[in-house]
């Protein structure tokens, strides 16, 4: 199977939070794919991406400003064994194993 850029730009986002990765945790920040993608080089993918957000549940907040989200907002999501989770839309375009998301009744976006 050949792999996608897709599949690198979220496996890579997996390795750099993994020691920070917390399942089933109400706390979560937001990677941007499209910038990830841009950093990695994809620049044919980085534009389709822009506004395309990979969860990523913590351990523990981070310092910063807090955000309570209603845990619906994911429904569709699915999760990666690194713990990431993406919109479905997304995910139907990777090659990478998932799960269904199953987010808390409440999240907390933690704006770094």
């Amino acid at each position: 199977m050949n792999r996608k850029p897709l599949d690198d730009v979220i496996e890579k986002i997996g390795e750099h939070y993994k020691n920070d990765i917390g399942e089933g945790s109400r706390f979560y920040v937001e990677v941007n794919i499209g910038k990830q993608a841009e950093m990695l080089g994809y620049q044919d993918i980085q534009q389709k991406y822009r506004d395309t957000f990979a969860v990523v549940p913590l351990k523990q907040a981070v310092p910063g400003m807090k955000v309570r989200i209603d845990g619906r907002t994911f429904v569709n999501y699915a999760q990666f064994e690194s713990g990431i989770a993406i919109p479905g839309y997304v995910v139907e375009e990777t090659g990478l194993a998932h799960k269904t998301f199953v987010p808390n009744d409440s999240m907390i976006l933690n704006c770094a």
